[in-house]
Formats: C-alpha cells, structure tokens, sequence
C-alpha cells in the first residue's frame, strides 16, 4: 500500500476514533439533569453503553472506577456458574436409612447430606419426602443426623451487615438450606390484638405475640413496624413486639429466625409430622456413611434456579451457587476463597477483566465488594457469545413486567424491552443488563451509582434507559 493510502487510512481510523470518544464522553442531558436533581455528582457515577455488535461503548463515563455494585454482582456469580457447572447442573442432597428397614419402619437413624442444594422451597421439600415414603419409610425410629460438610462456611452474623438479623435477605449459606432459610408466621387482626400464627409447628418454640392493632389506613412498611425478640439465648420463646394496621388483614411475615441446619430440621419434622409420619429421637450433626443410599434428591437445573436467583435477587441462593463454584472447582468443603478463586478463573478465561474486582460473597450484600462498569461491560458482551446466553438473559427482571422491576418504569418505552439485574443498598443503586432498542439492536447497559442518596438515581436511569431505547 503507498504510504499516502496508509496515512490516510491511520488519520481515519484516528478521526473515528476521536468521534468515538466525543460521544462517550457526552453523557445525555436528560441523565445529567435528573442527577444534578437528586444531588448526585456525576464523579459518584459510572456508566458504559455499548452495542453487543460494536467493538467500543457509544456511552463511558468513569468505566475503570471501582465501585460497589449491590445485587449486580450476581451477574459475576451467574455468569461463572453457568460456563463451569452448565445450564443443567443439579445438586444432590442425599438420604441413608442407619438401620434395618421394614414395615415402613427405619429401626435407626435417617442420615441426610446436604449438597447446596438452593432450591429446596416447601413444595421440593415435600417432593423430597414424598420419594423417601416411596422408598418405604414411614416411621423413623431414631432420629435425624444431618450432614453440612459440604460447605466450610465461616461464623454468620445475621445482624453485623445492617442491624437486621431476622431479614430473610441476611440469612446465612449452607449445605442443607431449606426455604431459604425463612419460615413464616401468619398476622391475624383479631379483635383489639394481632394473632401469630407459625406456618409450620415449631416443636420446642413458644410464639408470644404483643402487637397491638391500630387504625392506620396505609400497609406499606408494616413489616418493619413487627419486631422480633428472643428474650432467651437458647431462642425457645420469640416474642413479637409492635403494632400492626387492622384494616391490613391477614399477612405472612417471613423472618431468618435459625441457622440453616435448625430452620432445615423444623421444616423437615413439620412437613413429615403433617404427612403423617413419626420421628421419635432427636437431631444430631454427623456424617454420611459410605454405604449405598436410599434417596438421592435432585434439584431444579442451574438455568431454573438462575431464574429465581437473579429476578427476585436471592442472596442466599447466590451465596450458596458461590460455595458450590468452589466446592466443585477445587474440592469439597467450598469455601469463599475457593469460591472466589472460581470466578476469577472464569471470567479471565473470556478475557473479562479482573483488575478491579473484588469479591466476598458473590451475592452483592457486602460493603466490600467492587467491580467496574467496564468489567461488567465485556462480562455481558462476553456471555452473548456463549451457548448459554438465552438462559443468562432469560434470569434478569423484565423492565415493567417482573421480579425487582415490576413496579420500575411503568408506562415508559422501556417497558418490556430490557433485562436487568438490579442493585440496592444504603448507598448503592445499579442497573446492569440487555436492553432492545426500538430500532432493533441489542444494547448493553451498566449504570453503577455510589453515593449517600444512590437511591434518588432512579429517575436518571430510567432517562438513560429511555435514551437508549429511541437510539
């Protein structure tokens, strides 16, 4: 090629680039403004928008800035878990009959090894129970000896992240998680005091209720007006202070009450007691035996459970798929640093950068975990280029129609045209995730807000989404 083609092609491609850059730089007004309104400096901000068939963002703005990025950071987790274990991964969780069986009667203990399994709600618990009656268990005579070896996970304060130890979302990991970890107590406004009501028998615990009803017109916040108390440190009686709106009717409060093994070994004896069956001994920690066993459970498949994970933001399940990463990746007991040690592995595997990454428990409820705006950028860049892509955009909230954002954007051109993880904490607002233009191309959108009244940010990235969409 002459040497004045190839200058001219350099100034070209210097020239576009330079345009590039231009655009990038010139955030849309709209954002901007809706910012400045809710008094957040645009420093506290980062924001990359690029087509999935472009090279380089149309929008950067602080792209390198490491910033906490809330429940986004399920995506990380997501992402790693489906290029290592696959769509159609399941976890186990295992049964052994510790003794002769006959007549429908266990003449010992029932031994049960957790895997991590995430998905084992009331309804897959009974499913569990059902298949071990089908293996001819009626009566347990002995007791229960759970196994949670699967895990190693480090001593859970459910109250140090926020002062809100009976939040579901704070509830801890763990091998044999059930529900959850969350257990439900039914409000009943009954003449000038609130009935609580356990959904299920809690053998051993007595419930005092002293909420009492006022006349309030407005439900919203109710939750938060019900406070929960263990008077005693062995938690036999729990105690519920507060006052609760009669015009509210019957509500179900669920609260992280236990650890997991505990709320497992409530949930396990009430649905089996409800089914007619007896556990006469007691509940014991232990280990599985190397015989064969009775019962192998498998759960839903990675892709289902992903659904439920990142649409409604389950820190426990996410919690849990991050344990397993580094249970099946390294070894078993998983830890967080095995965990942790997965997804970097993963994510560099696609050339997704991991200079700025920080990572504690793969769930986004930390006060130290950090990514970029441009690494979350090629991670959903990267996941479009993998046979699993349906599935990894399939698990994010449909903008106006469900999960976290079903009450977002209503009314507005967004609706129904982007999937996006959510991210919210005391300081943090996030959005990441895919959006459809109206002209038909697929946009990538990372927007991460940290800053004291993150949350007032909303009515700017709707403006960005809304911008996005008309390109």
């Amino acid at each position: 090629m002459p040497v004045a083609a190839v200058f001219r092609l350099l100034a070209g491609v210097l020239l576009a680039a330079l345009a590039l850059g231009a655009r990038a730089a010139e955030l849309p007004a709209a954002f901007v403004a809706a910012l400045e309104d809710a008094g957040i400096p645009l420093g506290r901000v980062a924001v990359v928008v690029q087509a999935l068939d472009a090279p380089e963002p149309l929008l950067s703005h602080n792209a390198e800035a490491a910033l906490n990025p809330a429940s986004t950071m399920k995506l990380v987790t997501s992402f790693a878990a489906l290029d290592l274990l696959g769509p159609t991964h399941t976890w186990t969780t295992t049964l052994w009959a510790a003794g002769p069986l006959a007549g429908g009667v266990l003449d010992g203990d029932l031994v049960i090894k957790g895997g991590g399994d995430p998905t084992l709600t009331l309804e897959r618990m009974w499913l569990l129970q059902r298949e071990l009656r089908a293996r001819g268990v009626r009566h347990v005579g002995g007791g229960l000896v759970l196994d949670t070896s699967y895990f190693s996970v480090p001593e859970h304060d459910s109250a140090a992240f926020d002062g809100e130890p009976f939040a579901p979302y704070n509830a801890a990991p763990g091998a044999l998680v059930a529900n959850f970890n969350a257990l439900a107590l039914r409000v009943k406004p009954q003449d000038d005091t609130a009935l609580i009501i356990p959904d299920l028998v809690l053998p051993g615990v007595t419930l005092v209720s002293r909420v009492a009803l006022a006349d309030a017109t407005e439900c919203n916040g109710w939750q938060g007006a019900l406070v929960p108390v263990f008077p005693d440190d062995a938690r036999r009686t729990l105690e519920i202070t507060g006052r609760y709106p009669r015009n509210c009717g019957e509500r179900v409060l669920a609260l992280n009450l236990f650890e997991p093994a505990a709320t497992f070994d409530f949930i396990f004896r009430a649905l089996w007691d409800e089914s007619g069956g007896t556990l006469a001994g007691a509940t014991r920690g232990g280990t599985a035996p190397d015989g064969a066993p009775l019962l192998v459970f498998e759960s839903e498949p990675l892709a289902q459970a992903l659904v439920r994970l990142n649409k409604y933001s389950n820190n426990v399940m996410a919690r849990n798929l991050f344990l397993t990463l580094g249970a099946e990746m390294s070894g078993a007991p998983g830890t967080l640093d095995k965990g942790a040690h997965a997804v970097r592995e993963s994510l560099m595997r696609y050339g997704v950068p991991t200079r700025k990454l920080v990572l504690e428990n793969g769930a986004g409820l930390s006060r130290i975990e950090r990514v970029s705006a441009q690494m979350l950028t090629a991670l959903l860049h990267a996941a479009q280029r993998r046979p699993w892509a349906a599935e990894f955009a399939a698990s994010l909230p449909l903008a106006a129609q469900d999960g976290t954002l079903k009450r977002r954007f209503p009314g507005s051109v967004v609706s129904g045209r982007a999937h996006l993880k959510t991210g919210t904490l005391r300081d943090v607002s996030a959005v990441a995730g895919y959006v459809r233009t109206l002209r038909g191309d697929n946009v990538s959108v990372v927007v991460l807000v940290n800053h004291p009244r993150a949350r007032a940010s909303e009515a700017a990235q709707r403006a960005l989404l809304e911008w996005v969409v008309a390109q």
